[in-house]
Order: structure tokens, then C-alpha cells, then sequence
């Protein structure tokens, strides 16, 4: 029944005693593997079906005779012995061992989980990174094992970590990202724009110190070279490849493999063929005879290069995101890693014919997608993260096309921006295009339902983002970037709402305080069928469109303010959507909606923003002394509505809470005050205004609220 195993461990034990010299336990062990590996093929090809005891009885059988721990004590013995020279151990004999406790991981869960428990055989797999002959079995390992760890490992826990990191050659190093990805990203917990801001802001009080993660990040900027190195990795060249039928050929590979690993394996066993080969003879005839050079066409090294890409770019992307931001940002810009990208953008991050064309997938990061499209999603996400809201977003430029900002600006008579005057030139993109051009150009060609349009909105907006620019919304504007999004919003058919709420949110950015860009809406939107299919998309859920409500109602009073400027209005008269905004009874319907689709236990990263935009319409109603009469609006709605105190208390309840979220003294204000042009002490004074306790008061929500039902939900917010 068991195979013989038992008997095998048996004897594995029994020659592997401390002073044996493992050239017997050595031929056990092969014999083992190869029973396990069968298992370990099947199940892989099988597609990984859940694995059940039964299917794979010698993994099982290995396991429980004590073979996994066997493996694990006979590895780490070394490291044990207090002898002054440590017995060495043969290569071939360590990457056996780590191949069959990988075995066992794959066909046994079981295995990893317990693997997973040891602190102590998890840092030590580190130290076994170092032979670069073993490499790949344990990153392999490490890879598998760090995927079910509950506890999140410290990267300053591995011993000599920095002299590790610095000895890895490229590959390695790439390969290493892999697992760093593991140590480095928040756990999911409260990071999610899903999680409610109540669930949140509990999980951050009770950890206020840095997390695992943050201390890994900070470990890992310490070692020297490492961010350059990766930036050179990043940017690395690849040699081309043509051929027609390249595209066929990569669908094949893809089909077949899963797993950068596998595909690391190849290219090792295929550089040492032809090694041998050509130290046996220079005969073509032998060469040609060699089944991995004859397979593995140019195509599989761009994807090999691609996979690594990948791999460093999320790398670089969380270190954008986490609290060294502007150090991890210093460094980027120093070793040149947006013009390098820039340099790689048409032959390999977006080449015409990639095989990605058909992909419909969602802002899911763990997709299993083709290499080619995880690329580019996460290219991206790291111009994403790289431009918002940070002086360093001109470095997506070239230098014609920061001069063509100044001449925008001279022209507009207005001043240029301080983060464009301080951007160093010599860092810049080089060659015909910038990079946010180049993306522009191919965002356009981008077909319909492409998930790549949600990537791509998302990377243009957060380059508009912060205090709103002049120069680089008409830098955009002529670039044809208004007439794109209309298109898309009302003549191209699309119905992602992924899609369409970055394009709202890019179109917010882009028109705010604009009058060029009113006017050009105008022209474009120009039949009373075209507006109606925009407001239609609009409504059809607000917590999508409520940022282009926002700015909308913003820029509206803005140029209300502006009655000199004939431009302006000119503009106001004949613009359809200013027009429509400017109807006091539109304004309290989007308010109304607005206040009702949010309360204090839904409230989310995500739809947090309806509750500003509310906000923004009192503030400015506020300000024209009309409060009184949209309180008075709201309380008549809730009579018609048959639900008397409902909106209201709702309301209040949502401004206690904004109380309590916003004033908290790390909330970062700043992006209310920059993306509304309203100075925070007037947020934060409309909203104790409105929360005020003299009923007496005219534009106190409490005044509006009839006693029989105050407080209706009070006690849901205690704390």
C-alpha cells in the first residue's frame, strides 16, 4: 500500500546521521523524488484539482512517516553543529531535498502550512539563496511558502540581508522581488476602498505603530544600490522580436505555463545545454538536436524579461506608496527610471501587437492574465502612484513639451507652477514624446471595453490631480483628451462602471475651473439627444459621477463670480451643462441623492466623496446667505416623501461622523482644500454651523427636525 516509503525514510534516516557522509541518504532520497514528482506532475497538469489524501497516497505517506521534518532537520543541520568548520553540504543533495518538500507543498496543504510555522527554516531558506545553484528550488520554496504564513515575516530577522540582496546577480535579484511582494504589501485588512471608514478607523487606532510591512519597506531602502538596481532592471533593453507567428507562439506558451518559475527553469536548462554543446563540439548538427534551444523561440525571452518586469514594478510601486514616498521618489528620479520606461514604451510596454487585445478583465491585481497584461496594468499603476499629488510629474515630460506648459502659462498671463520652474531638466524624458503623451496616444486607440482604459484614466487624472494647473489642463485640451472622454461616456457604448467612474473622475480634473474646456464641451455636446444620453450616464449612479457633480457646481460658481470676462459669459450663457447646473432645482435634486445613498455604516473610501460633495453645495450655498432655504428644501422633501427626520438625521449623523474623520490630527486635509479651492477652515466652520445646537438657529440641521423624531439612530454612532 505505502510504496516501499516507510522503508525508504528508514533508511534515508538512518544514513543521514550527523557524522555520515550523505552519499547513501543521498540515493534514498532519489529514489523518493522520483515517486513524489510523478505526484507532484499530475496535480499541476490536472489543474490542481483540490487535492485530496487519496490522489496523491506518497505524498501523504511521506509526510506522515516524518519525511518533511526529516528533510528540514537534515538541511538545516549545519547550521547546528558547533564545530569550528561546518560541514558542507553537496548542491545536488540540498536541491533535492528542497525539490521534494516542494513536491509536498504542492500536492499536500498541510505541509506548507506546518513549513510556514517555522520562523526559523523560513529565514534560513534566505541564507540558502546565496548558492546560485540552488536558487531557483528555493526561491520556489520560499515563494510557496510565504503565500499561507499568517504572520508576515521581518525582513531585518534574515541573516546579513544586505550582503544577500547585494550578491544576487540581475536575475536573482528580479526573481527576489517575487517574494519581497509578500513582505512588503499591507495585508488586505481596512486597505481596501471596500472596507467601511468606521472598520478603518478602528483598525488604525488600535495599531498605530508601523506596520510589518512599513518596517520591511524601510529595511529594504537601506540596502545600498537596491533601488537602483532595480531601476536598471526596470529599464533594461530587450532584443526584439518578430515574426508572424510570434502571436501564436506566446498563446502556446502561456497556455502551458503558470508560473514564472517553470519558465526561469527553462531558460537555466537551455543556457546550460548550450554550454555543453558548444564545449562538446561546434558542430551545428548537435545543437540543432537540442530539444530546449530548437523550443525556446526569441518570443519566450521577452516574456521571461516581461515576467520580471512585472515583478519589479510592483515592487517599486508599493515602496511609492508607503511612508518613505518622497525618499523612494528622490531616487526614481535620480536613476532615471520614468525616461528609461519611456525609451522601453513602444517596443515592449506597448507594442502594437500584443496579444492582449481580447482581455476583459476587471481592476482585479490577481487576475491570473497574461504576463503582457500585468505589465502594462502594473506600468500603469506605478505612473499612477508616481504623479499624485507630487512636484515630480513633469519628469512624465520631455523638454519641448515643458516649454510648451511656460508658453501655455505666458500666453494665459498667469504664473507658472512652482513644481514646473523647480523640475530638473536633465531628468526629464528624452526622445520625440513624453511618456504621459505617448500613453495618451495609445489610450485613444484603445478599444471600447478594454480594462486597460480604467488603468490608463486612472494614471492621466492623478497626473491633473492636487491644486488644479491652467497649463496642464490646456496641455491635455489640445491633445484632444475632452473629446475622447465624451466619446466614450456617451457615443462608444461602454458599460464598465470601472471604466466609466475613472472617466468621470478624469473629466472632473480636467474641466474644473476650465472655460476653454466648457466651451469645447459645448461644441461637442451639441444636440439635445447627445446631453441627455451624458446626464443618463451621470445618474446612473452617482457615487461613480459624484467628483464631475462636484466640479461642475464648483467651476459653475466660479465664473458666476467672474461677470467682467466676456469669454466667460459668453460661455455661460450658451453652455448646456453650466446651464443646466445653474437650475436651483437640478442643484437639490443632486443633493437629495447624494445624502441618500450614503449613511454612516456604508460609508467607504470610495463613496465618502458623495458626503464632500454635499458639502461643497451647502458651502457655496452658505456663502450666498441661501442655506436656510435648501434646509428648508431638504425637510420639505422628507414631508413629500412621507419619511419625516429621516434625511435629516441622516444627515446630521453623516456630519458627526465627517467631524470625527477629517479632524482627526493625521487626516490629511489638504486634498479637500486643493481639489475644492475652499480654504479647510470654512469646511470645518459650515460644519459645526450645521451641526448646531440652538434650534433657534436658521441654518442648523436641528432646527428642521421636528422633536417627535430627533435622534432618530443616535445611539448607532456612539462609540
Amino acid at each position: 500500500v505505502w510504496h516501499g516509503i516507510p522503508t525508504l525514510l528508514q533508511k534515508l534516516y538512518e544514513s543521514s546521521h550527523p557524522n555520515s557522509d550523505l552519499s547513501h541518504a543521498h540515493s534514498f532520497l532519489k529514489v523518493l523524488s522520483s515517486q513524489l514528482s510523478m505526484e507532484a506532475m499530475s496535480f499541476v497538469t490536472e489543474d490542481r484539482k483540490t487535492a485530496q489524501e487519496s490522489t496523491f497516497p506518497n505524498t501523504y505517506t511521506f509526510d506522515l512517516f516524518g519525511g518533511v521534518d526529516l528533510l528540514v532537520e537534515i538541511l538545516m543541520r549545519p547550521t547546528l553543529t558547533m564545530q569550528k568548520k561546518k560541514p558542507k553540504m553537496n548542491d545536488d543533495l540540498v536541491k533535492d531535498c528542497l525539490s521534494v518538500l516542494y513536491n509536498c507543498c504542492i500536492c499536500t496543504e498541510g505541509v506548507t502550512k506546518s513549513l510556514a510555522a517555522r520562523d526559523d527554516f523560513v529565514l534560513f531558506l534566505f541564507t540558502l539563496m546565496t548558492n546560485k545553484k540552488t536558487f531557483l528550488q528555493t526561491a520556489t520554496l520560499i515563494e510557496d511558502i510565504l503565500g499561507v504564513k499568517k504572520e508576515m515575516i521581518q525582513l531585518d530577522g534574515i541573516p546579513n540581508l544586505s550582503s544577500l540582496v547585494q550578491s544576487f546577480d540581475q536575475q536573482q535579484l528580479a526573481n527576489f522581488c517575487r517574494i519581497l511582494s509578500a513582505t512588503i504589501s499591507e495585508p488586505d485588512v481596512g486597505n481596501d476602498d471596500k472596507h467601511t471608514l468606521l472598520a478603518k478607523n478602528a483598525h488604525q487606532k488600535r495599531n498605530a505603530s508601523p506596520s510589518r510591512a512599513e518596517v520591511n519597506q524601510v529595511t529594504l531602502l537601506n540596502i545600498p544600490g537596491f533601488i537602483e538596481r532595480l531601476c536598471k532592471l526596470a529599464t533594461r533593453k530587450v532584443s526584439e522580436a518578430t515574426g508572424a507567428n510570434f502571436l501564436q507562439e506566446l498563446e502556446d506558451w502561456y497556455t502551458w505555463l503558470d508560473n514564472a518559475l517553470v519558465l526561469d527553469a527553462l531558460m537555466q536548462m537551455a543556457s546550460e545545454e548550450a554550454e555543453q554543446s558548444s564545449t562538446e563540439s561546434s558542430d551545428e548538427s548537435s545543437l540543432a538536436t537540442s530539444p530546449l534551444r530548437h523550443r525556446l523561440p526569441q518570443s519566450m525571452k521577452i516574456v521571461h524579461e516581461i515576467m520580471y518586469k512585472v515583478e519589479v514594478l510592483y515592487v517599486l510601486c508599493v515602496l511609492l506608496m508607503g511612508r518613505q514616498r518622497n525618499q523612494v521618489h528622490k531616487m526614481l528620479a535620480e536613476f532615471r527610471l520614468i525616461p528609461g520606461l519611456n525609451n522601453l514604451f513602444d517596443k515592449l510596454i506597448w507594442r502594437k501587437y500584443t496579444a492582449s487585445n481580447h482581455v476583459v478583465h476587471g481592476q482585479n491585481e490577481n487576475c491570473d492574465c497574461s504576463p503582457e497584461i500585468s505589465f502594462k496594468i502594473q506600468f500603469l499603476r506605478l505612473l499612477q502612484s508616481f504623479s499624485d499629488h507630487h512636484e515630480n510629474k513633469y519628469l512624465l515630460l520631455n523638454s519641448q513639451e515643458l516649454n510648451e506648459l511656460s508658453a501655455i502659462s505666458m500666453k494665459a498671463n498667469i504664473p507658472e507652477v512652482e513644481a514646473l520652474v523647480n523640475t530638473d531638466r536633465s531628468l526629464v524624458c528624452d526622445g520625440k514624446k513624453g511618456l504621459l503623451t505617448r500613453l495618451l496616444t495609445v489610450m485613444k486607440r484603445e478599444p471600447p471595453d478594454s480594462s486597460f482604459r480604467f488603468w490608463q484614466a486612472r494614471a492621466v487624472e492623478s497626473f491633473l490631480r492636487g491644486a488644479t494647473s491652467y497649463a496642464d489642463q490646456m496641455f491635455l485640451l489640445k491633445r484632444g483628451l475632452l473629446e475622447h472622454i465624451l466619446f466614450c461616456i456617451i457615443d462608444s457604448g461602454c458599460t464598465s462602471r470601472d471604466v466609466l467612474q475613472s472617466y468621470f473622475d478624469l473629466l472632473g480634473e480636467l474641466m474644473k475651473f476650465n472655460i476653454d474646456a466648457f466651451k469645447r464641451f459645448n461644441k461637442y455636446v451639441n444636440t439635445p439627444e447627445k446631453f441627455q444620453t451624458f446626464l443618463t450616464q451621470i445618474n446612473s449612479s452617482l457615487v461613480d459621477s459624484n467628483m464631475l457633480v462636484r466640479c461642475i457646481v464648483l467651476s459653475l460658481d466660479r465664473f458666476e463670480s467672474l461677470t467682467e470676462d466676456v469669454k466667460v459669459v459668453e460661455v455661460l450663457s450658451e453652455c448646456c451643462l453650466l446651464s443646466y447646473m445653474a437650475r436651483v432645482e437640478n442643484r437639490l435634486s443632486f443633493l437629495f441623492r447624494l445624502i441618500n445613498i450614503i449613511n454612516v455604516q456604508t460609508l467607504t473610501q470610495e463613496n465618502v466623496s458623495c458626503l464632500n460633495t454635499s458639502l461643497v453645495i451647502l458651502m457655496l450655498a452658505r456663502r450666498k446667505a441661501k442655506l436656510p432655504f435648501y434646509l428648508n428644501a431638504l425637510r420639505e422633501k422628507e414631508y413629500a416623501e412621507k419619511y419625516p427626520g429621516c434625511l435629516l438625521n441622516n444627515f446630521h449623523n453623516l456630519l458627526r461622523f465627517w467631524q470625527r474623520h477629517y479632524l482627526n490630527k493625521d487626516k490629511d486635509s489638504t486634498c479637500l482644500e486643493n481639489s475644492s479651492c475652499i480654504p479647510f477652515s470654512y469646511w470645518k466652520e459650515t460644519v459645526s454651523v450645521l451641526l448646531g445646537s440652538d434650534r433657534t438657529s436658521l441654518c442648523a440641521i436641528a432646527s428642521y427636525i421636528d422633536e417627535p423624531f430627533m435622534d432618530l439612530d443616535r445611539d448607532l454612532l456612539e462609540d
